[in-house]
């Protein structure tokens, strides 16, 4: 199979042996005749346009987004193991998903989809494309319950939790997040509206230019995730997202990024409902504690704006000045009622590794079991950037002091877990690896 390395230099050269094609045409204009590419071992196919009715992208050729590609209401694209989709820089290709669409992207640990950019290896960059956006019919507290994308990728929202926007299992996304005008760009997959009939998991989103994972509104659940070294927060949600997630990881650059999780009510009006209020059990952050890439990511967790949560059962280390802060009123009154719930945790590494807003919560007991100024047992690997290992040593899992984690809800959707972080240590399988990849340019 083609690996994302051998996207030929004259990738976009190639693609440009097909004509653009206008949005409005029939689904069946939307594939260019496959063209044979030096350095690529499959035909390449230059996808534009609307995809309407169904679609089907298969490993046996390499698929070209060129500019905005949108999978209409009533529409469905499948793409099967192992296909390799490349984002054209010059056309800033991105894919679309608008309400009433599905993306069903259903890879395997061997055979994952692989979303990347069509530069050559060593002049990829964060922003090389667009990324992918999801547009659901679930519930926003945006007043008028509907909201447009970022860089009118959408109109998202509406009045059904249950809403289904696809399936994506085993998806990698790398070198996305094209910058559309000053500070507005594309995350490397937005849930925008996105109901919690579908399904998201073993997702990894690479090298972003902004956020790597954001949900605006929404009931989307999401499970085994990794966001590695984005330009902008690991992980962020604002205007109402009340999913559930479990297993998340975030490996940072020093080079730039932000939190690795900036959380948000509604910047407007903190109070707004439905109020923002995942569930979140499992999670392990790692900053970059040295400076020779830079000093970007030197923050972890962000709850503001009115945001509600759950948190529990983390790792966070190597964010080296602030580790968690709770800011605002809003913000505030959701731990003071026993909405927010966080718990069974270390943050370490960090100058401050609680804010002033956070340790009068430690102290009374309402975060039970989070500690400070202990190690939590992750190996200096969980630093390096080209190979990560995010599973914790021995006793060191239960943070040095028998640390149990906090059992999450027998729902159906949390498993039972009998560690905290994200990953469990060895022997136990480590389920980040043979799907992912973390390469810097």
């Amino acid at each position: 199979m083609v690996h994302a390395s051998r996207i030929l230099k004259g990738l976009a050269a190639g693609a440009a042996l097909a004509a653009a094609v206008a949005v409005t045409v029939p689904v069946a204009a939307q594939l260019q005749p496959p063209v044979s590419v030096p350095g690529i071992d499959r035909p390449v196919v230059v996808v534009t346009g609307e995809i309407n009715g169904t679609m089907n992208w298969t490993n046996n050729f390499v698929y070209v987004l060129r500019g905005a590609v949108f999978v209409n209401e009533g529409a469905t694209l499948n793409i099967q193991a192992g296909t390799l989709i490349a984002g054209e820089a010059g056309s800033v290709g991105t894919l679309i998903v608008l309400r009433g669409g599905k993306l069903n992207a259903i890879g395997t640990r061997t055979q994952p989809i692989v979303f990347t950019s069509d530069q050559p290896v060593g002049q990829r960059a964060r922003g090389d494309w667009g990324g992918i956006i999801l547009n659901g019919k679930a519930p926003l507290n945006i007043p008028g319950g509907e909201g447009v994308g970022e860089a009118q990728t959408g109109i998202y929202g509406g009045t059904d939790p249950n809403d289904s926007s696809g399936t994506m299992r085993y998806v990698r996304l790398e070198f996305a997040g094209t910058e559309f005008s000053p500070d507005n760009e594309l995350n490397g997959i937005a849930f925008q509206g996105v109901g919690r009939g579908g399904s998201y998991e073993y997702l990894q989103v690479h090298m972003n230019r902004d956020d790597a994972f954001e949900w605006f509104g929404g009931t989307a659940d999401i499970k085994y995730a990794i966001a590695s070294n984005a330009g902008d927060d690991s992980f962020d949600w604002t205007f109402g997202w009340t999913g559930r997630a479990q297993f998340l990881v975030v490996h940072k650059r020093g080079d730039d990024g932000d939190w690795s999780i900036e959380a948000d009510n509604n910047e407007f009006n903190n109070n707004l409902l439905p109020r923002s209020n995942p569930q979140i059990y499992n999670f392990t952050s790692c900053g970059d504690p040295d400076t020779n890439e830079g000093v970007e990511g030197f923050r972890a967790v962000l709850f503001r704006r009115g945001t509600a949560v759950t948190f529990r059962n983390f790792l966070i280390a190597g964010s080296r000045t602030l580790g968690m802060q709770i800011d605002g009123a809003a913000t505030l009154d959701q731990v003071n009622t026993g909405v927010t719930q966080i718990g069974a945790g270390v943050i370490w590494g960090a100058a401050t590794p609680l804010h002033a807003s956070v340790q009068p919560f430690v102290a009374n007991g309402r975060f039970p079991s989070l500690r400070t100024g202990v190690d939590g047992g992750l190996s200096p690997q969980c630093y390096v950037h080209e190979a990560p290992n995010f599973q914790p040593t021995s006793v060191a899992t239960l943070a040095g002091g028998q640390l149990a984690p906090i059992q999450p809800p027998n729902d159906g959707f949390f498993e039972t877990v009998t560690f905290i972080g994200a990953v469990p240590p060895a022997p136990q399988d480590d389920w980040t690896t043979g799907w992912t990849a973390y390469p810097q340019q």
